[in-house]
């Protein structure tokens, strides 16, 4: 990529989004079946949410689809199951609606398969060393499920779990306020996954009419223990089946985790000048890709990025992306220190839907997190989580096209 179109992609980027849902009211109506928001004094669009069965779970859990609608031409759905974005429907430059989010078609399909398509992804994002941590003194073991390690909460995540959702909608008299949105939540109990405490977890998804999807996370325990959730959407911005090549991606971070051969961070923050994980300025998820190092990475990024924070805990850029078939844009920011980046390395074409299969480098996640294995890096921002104190992240996605 030349250095001029370099400039011209940071410049669109920093110009994603927007326009404005003209006014309305807001209802709500059948115990919940649909609420919407605007068509009211100045004629503007509806926005909605619509809700239907999915399916069953194996022990007999009734899974629920839920439908937002911003009334721009962005949809996504959401699953009751893991909380997983089952789609997120986008328009092109032409006013083409594609769906850009990795999903499955059945609830069987979810569970058999547990890739981690769309989820929340909890208690614990990533990985923990050695399947154990020692806090206040005391070691606690987890299940072991990437070789010797465990990986996005165990057996058990909170991607295999049915949530309570509640619809809701806000509505403002110029739109500008307007958004719909679902709270989730779910009891952790004291124990499960060799976790300690009870832990309550509530996630907030709202689509507004501004072109964003946001995601606020709130946890609290009566025992000590860690927290590290997470979205685990598996992106590809030009519709699938296509590879993630061409998508130009640009992270805001002077500096990544590198790992050992299992994936855990050997505790070094090494810059990214000079290697081919500097996506400060704009490159091509595929242009320096063969140049990652290491059979465990299996021919791509899978890299935590340290990002360059405004400050703790503050809304700091997280990531840009243009896919240039299409023109779909994706701005990322978010309150979270560091940005797994995958790019779909261990994709292998098992898994099929709708006519396709997910082939090695099909898609990418950007998954906003804590880093791998902070509950044994005590140099790490830390993830404890003690009574009294309340977990609170949040993550903005804005779509676009140019």
């Amino acid at each position: 990529m030349t250095k001029t179109s370099r400039r011209t992609f940071l410049k669109a980027a920093a110009m994603t989004s927007t326009g404005v849902l003209a006014a309305g009211h807001l209802s709500q109506q059948s115990a919940a079946q649909s609420v919407s928001v605007g068509g009211g004094l100045f004629g503007g669009r509806n926005m909605t949410i619509t809700t239907s069965e999915f399916g069953e779970t194996s022990d007999g859990k009734t899974v629920r689809l839920y439908k937002l609608d911003n009334g721009r031409g962005i949809t996504v759905e959401v699953l009751s199951l893991g909380g997983i974005m089952h789609s997120v429907n986008l328009p092109d430059r032409n006013g083409n609606i594609t769906n850009v989010s990795a999903n499955l078609e059945t609830v069987a399909d979810y569970e058999r398969a547990r890739p981690f398509f769309g989820t929340i992804v909890g208690r614990y994002a990533n990985r923990i060393a050695g399947g154990k941590f020692t806090l206040d003194g005391q070691e606690f073991d987890l299940p072991r499920n990437n070789g010797p390690n465990s990986l996005h909460g165990g057996n058990k995540g909170f991607d295999t779990v049915v949530w309570d959702v509640q619809p809701f909608g806000v509505g403002s008299l110029l739109g500008r306020g307007s958004s719909i949105g679902l709270t989730l939540t779910y009891r952790s109990k004291d124990g499960e996954e060799g976790y300690p405490g009870n832990l309550d977890v509530t996630v907030v998804y709202r689509l507004d009419a501004n072109n964003r999807w946001m995601m606020d996370y709130t946890a609290t325990t009566d025992k000590p223990t860690v927290v590290n959730l997470t979205n685990h959407t598996f992106w590809n911005l030009a519709g699938f089946p296509n590879a993630n090549h061409d998508h130009v991606l640009v992270l805001n971070a002077d500096r990544y985790l590198p790992t050992d051969n299992t994936l855990i961070p050997t505790g070094e923050l090494t810059p990214v000048a000079g290697t081919p994980f500097d996506f400060r300025t704009p490159y091509r998820i595929g242009e320096r890709i063969d140049q990652v190092e290491g059979t465990h990475f299996a021919g791509g990024y899978d890299h935590c990025y340290v990002l360059n924070q405004r400050g703790r805990r503050q809304m700091t850029l997280c990531a840009n992306v243009y896919e240039p078939t299409s023109g779909r844009v994706m701005r990322i920011d978010t309150t979270e220190p560091g940005v797994q980046f995958y790019a779909g390395n261990f994709l292998n074409g098992s898994l099929t839907a709708f006519g396709h299969s997910y082939e090695k480098h099909g898609a990418f996640c950007l998954e906003t997190q804590h880093f791998p294995d902070s509950p044994n890096q005590p140099e790490f921002p830390s993830t404890v989580l003690r009574p009294g104190e309340v977990y609170r992240t949040t993550t903005v996605h804005t779509f676009g096209a140019r």
